[in-house]
């Protein structure tokens, strides 16, 4: 019953920080960060200069919502690539002291064969990623005590050539793909 309760909790919490829609965000710059790949190579700001890129928050023992977001991550993967779109992927573990490179490669090589551009970052402690969720994506991630599960959003961020958080994107949204690839479109022209 505990197990059911906490399971019941989670899913509810995720509805609540997903909502419906994409929501428009007003941001600073993105701040320097360099962390750790699934390569265990350096990645950060400075791989992402100039470049449009897509982040988003999951984490390998994930027993929720992190499948379909892998799985939506490679949808858009492939689907940019058909259309010519030149973007990277970015994904946050939130659960950095379990999610070593190491695992994290073995967890991408699930859903792609083609990590040029999508990278799965770890290498910093459970209080800077809480921090960085917030104060950059303003979206909250909750490591309980009590449970092995992290709380976290569901949604894609769009971050712009000059490191803006711009858009948010929630992958429930039927129509979200076709938003976020005509957004991309538009930034890709100026």
């Amino acid at each position: 019953m505990k197990k059911i309760n906490g399971l019941l909790f989670v899913i509810v919490f995720t509805l609540l920080l997903s909502a419906c829609g994409t929501k428009p965000i007003t941001s600073q710059p993105m701040s320097s960060f360099s962390f750790t790949d699934q390569d265990g190579q350096a990645f950060g700001t400075n791989e992402l200069t100039g470049t449009i890129w897509i982040a988003d928050f999951i984490f390998t023992q994930c027993d929720t919502v992190c499948l379909p977001m892998m799985s939506e991550t490679a949808a858009l993967q492939q689907l940019f690539k058909e259309q010519g779109l030149q973007v990277k992927f970015v994904s946050f573990t939130v659960d950095p002291t379990v999610d070593t490179p190491e695992i994290l490669k073995e967890y991408i090589s699930q859903y792609t064969d083609e990590e040029s551009n999508w990278h799965m970052l770890t290498g910093y402690y459970q209080n800077e990623i809480e921090a960085f969720a917030r104060d950059k994506f303003k979206t909250i991630i909750i490591k309980p005590k009590t449970s092995h599960q992290v709380l976290h959003g569901t949604s894609f961020y769009l971050v712009n050539q000059q490191g803006i958080v711009v858009k948010e994107y929630n992958y429930a949204n039927s129509s979200y793909a076709e938003e976020l690839m005509k957004d991309i479109k538009k930034m890709q022209k100026k």
